[in-house]
This record gives C-alpha cells, sequence and structure tokens, in this order.
C-alpha cells in the first residue's frame, strides 16, 4: 500500500469526525466569536442604554428651551430671577434679609441636642 492510499482510508475512517469537529468549530465561532451571538447581544444591550441616554439629553434639552424661551419672552419669570438671585426690588419696595444667630443656620448644633440650661 502506498502513501495515497493509506492517506484516503484514513480520511474515509475519520470523516465524521471531522465534519463534527469543523461543525463544532464553526458553532463556537457563532457564539463567541468577534461578530458572535453574545457580541451581538451586547451590541444591543449598549445601543438600548445610549438610546436611554439620548431620551434622557433630549428631555434636558427642551427644558433648557422651555427655560430660555421663558427668559426672553415671560417678564414674571424674569422679575423672580431678578428678586431671588439678585436681590433686586421694584422702586418703594423694601429688602430685608435675616442673618442667622450665632450658633444656628447651616447645622451647626446636632438636631436632637436640647439647649443648654443656665
Amino acid at each position: 500500500m502506498n502513501l495515497a492510499e493509506q492517506m484516503r482510508q484514513f480520511l474515509r475512517r475519520n470523516l465524521n469526525w471531522f465534519l463534527t469537529g469543523g461543525l463544532a468549530l464553526l458553532l463556537l465561532q457563532d457564539i463567541f466569536g468577534t461578530h458572535g451571538v453574545l457580541a451581538m447581544r451586547r451590541t444591543q444591550q449598549q445601543a438600548a442604554e445610549i438610546r436611554k441616554e439620548i431620551d434622557q439629553l433630549d428631555a434636558e434639552n427642551k427644558k433648557l428651551l422651555d427655560r430660555v424661551k421663558a427668559l426672553k419672552t415671560d417678564s414674571s419669570t424674569i422679575e423672580r430671577i431678578a428678586r431671588e438671585e439678585n436681590g433686586l426690588a421694584r422702586p418703594g419696595e423694601f429688602i430685608f434679609k435675616n442673618q442667622p444667630r450665632h450658633g444656628e443656620g447651616a447645622g451647626t448644633a446636632p438636631a436632637g441636642d436640647p439647649p443648654a440650661k443656665r
């Protein structure tokens, strides 16, 4: 028997194993490969997260555009901002600002402690 005939017999006997192994490799590539099922699912999840972020940004942009429109056209909004943020008043009005007493205000005393007795 020569070498070519021995190779043919070997291939005939093991053809099923070679086909099974090749199919298994193709399936592994389809599942775990660069463009496989898992990669596609991961990409779809990322796309959904990005769509959600875009929707949030669109809503924020709409709110900002509404505020810009109000600042350009609504006199009550302009007056409210002038009063609250800049401390402005109409002619004849007086603004009184109360300063917190010493020890009061921005959490200087822990909540729940009774005042000291004298």
